[in-house]
């Protein structure tokens, strides 16, 4: 499956009863401060990237990517449960050093553990993932750290419906996460060891754990490399 590409006109009629028609900011930092903005969603950050385990269906326009993930697909090591599980959908690129990344995320959660964000990945054993997540009936902040073993914290999300930016923030051997309902005042939720290296995966993600499946959407894409 090849991520699919739609003009403006057919892209909009799709997304109408899904964000609302958000813009995307996708913007790429280099070794200096200067900010470059992208042309579009097919320019040098996503044409970056590529899938860990394909959705059903992804679509970037000119200003979104639109995910459909699969059922009964996640990303777990472990703890409580007893099993390991890494089918969930992880669009990324190789990032070295310090960077911060950051998308806004918003999707139609209604099935248990429904859920859409950041993640940023090691290794199989090692990674982290955050984002908005669903469970008993309603939208949650949910981060996992996983060494080996996952853990799981959450708290209730900035919006009961609509978007959330989240933004990850990579040092040499911690990674922060935070979350925004406005995309310019950040709250720091969990900050975490992350196994040294010197290059991580990094990107979006989502996965249905338990349902039939749900639509996703990410814009506002931005990556920071060498530290802020």
């Amino acid at each position: 499956m090849k991520v699919r590409y739609t003009n403006r006109r057919q892209f909009t009629t799709q997304m109408l009863t899904l964000s609302g028609g958000a813009l995307l900011g996708k913007r790429i930092l280099r070794a200096t401060p200067l900010i470059e903005q992208l042309p579009s969603p097919g320019g040098v950050l996503l044409r970056r990237m590529k899938w860990l385990n394909e959705p059903a269906s992804a679509t970037v326009s000119e200003t979104q990517l639109v995910v459909t993930a699969r059922p009964k697909t996640d990303f777990w090591r472990k703890t409580f449960y007893g099993y390991i599980t890494d089918n969930g959908h992880f669009f990324h690129l190789p990032v070295s050093g310090d960077f911060v990344f950051e998308a806004r995320v918003a999707g139609q959660y209604v099935a248990l553990y429904d859920q859409a964000g950041l993640m940023v990945r090691i290794d199989a054993q090692n990674w982290v993932k955050c984002g908005t997540e669903f469970f008993e009936n309603t939208r949650h902040a949910s981060v996992v750290f996983t060494r080996e073993f996952s853990d799981w914290s959450t708290m209730n999300d900035l919006a009961t419906s609509g978007p959330v930016w989240w933004r990850v923030v990579r040092k040499p051997d911690s990674l922060e996460t935070l979350c925004s309902s406005d995309g310019k005042n950040f709250t720091s939720v969990r900050m975490g060891y992350l196994v040294p290296s010197a290059t991580a995966d990094v990107g979006i993600m989502c996965a249905a754990p338990e349902g039939g499946g749900f639509q996703c959407v990410f814009d506002n894409l931005k990556l920071t490399t060498g530290g802020k």
